[in-house]
């Protein structure tokens, strides 16, 4: 299938139709391509489960234009997530709320909670719009990648995962880059899940306090394995000088076979890429930085431990699950 213009209206038409029939379509947000199917269709959802090698108990999110197409997957709207909604929808937030009983039970893994997000890619907006039009309540859809690995923020990257077969609103590069803040909403005080773009302290000026961490009892959601957004070739989170010693340690050789991540390029390095001072900047590039070295046959990546801060929370986690 071709991939199409996610800003012609016509593709959108087509896209939604497609998702209306129970078929996956591929579309942007602003964190990362996700593959979407009607949340209302248990047979759709699987078929992202089995695209992706993505186990049954793991959790999809489900995409909502807004508060109101959110409440109609729950069971009930907990004042911490119609607080966060308000002030953070649409945008790279993820509300878990308990679920309906009779909706979306595949998307949720079997949990009674659901995870809940309106984005705000003009693309994503404009497909769920449509297809909420041809009766389509949400779109459950996870990254558009095969399970594990690292997650497309373009559509040519959707396209090495699934190849021609899959229908894929192209929609640019997506400007975040990696994937939303997830919040716990069924807990009090809620808890955070996964950290994202939309950061603690982001978090705690909208509901007056610091979230939780979570706990036995937390929800599962996307993006909690210990190993997860990991490319073919292993990677190395190394200190400045650790990274420094590491290298010095190499012969020419094994240097061509190395890439490096980092904010200063080591002597030598055929395979490099300077790391922004900035934690937005880097969380923009970095999937697209690791598909590259994957690409160019690197047989290690070697990234620079970023700082350490709220900004940093998203970043760090990503890369600690890449190099797990």
């Amino acid at each position: 299938m071709p991939v199409l213009d996610g800003h012609d209206p016509e593709a959108i038409d087509a896209a939604a139709a497609r998702l209306a029939d129970g078929d996956l379509v591929a579309f942007p947000t602003e964190t990362v391509y996700g593959l979407g199917a009607r949340a209302d269709d248990d047979a759709a959802v699987a078929a992202i489960f089995a695209a992706k090698g993505r186990p049954a108990d793991h959790p999809l999110i489900v995409h909502v234009v807004d508060a109101q197409a959110a409440r109609r997957f729950c069971a009930a709207w907990p004042a911490s997530a119609a607080q966060l909604v308000e002030h953070l929808w649409p945008g790279p937030l993820t509300v878990v709320v308990p679920r309906a009983p009779a909706m979306a039970g595949v998307a949720a893994g079997g949990q009674g909670s659901i995870a809940l997000r309106s984005p705000a890619h003009p693309v994503a907006r404009a497909l769920l719009a449509r297809a909420a039009a041809l009766g389509v309540p949400g779109v459950a859809a996870p990254s558009a990648n095969r399970f594990g690995r690292v997650s497309p923020t373009t559509a040519a990257h959707v396209r090495q995962e699934f190849g021609d077969a899959m229908l894929v609103l192209d929609g640019g590069a997506c400007p975040v880059g990696i994937e939303s803040t997830i919040v716990d909403c069924t807990a009090d005080p809620p808890a955070l899940l996964r950290p994202g773009s939309v950061t603690r302290d982001d978090l705690a000026a909208v509901l007056g306090m610091p979230p939780a961490e979570p706990g036995a009892a937390s929800p599962r959601a996307p993006g909690r394995l210990a190993s997860h957004y990991a490319p073919s070739a292993p990677v190395r989170l190394l200190d400045p000088a650790a990274l420094a010693t590491a290298w010095a340690r190499l012969d020419d050789a094994a240097r061509t076979t190395v890439a490096v991540y980092s904010r200063v390029a080591p002597a030598g390095a055929t395979q490099f890429r300077r790391m922004p001072g900035d934690a937005a900047a880097v969380a923009h590039d970095l999937f697209a930085v690791l598909r590259a070295f994957d690409d160019a046959g690197a047989r290690e990546i070697w990234v620079e431990r970023p700082p350490v801060g709220p900004d940093w929370d998203g970043v760090n986690d990503r890369l600690q699950r890449a190099a797990a």
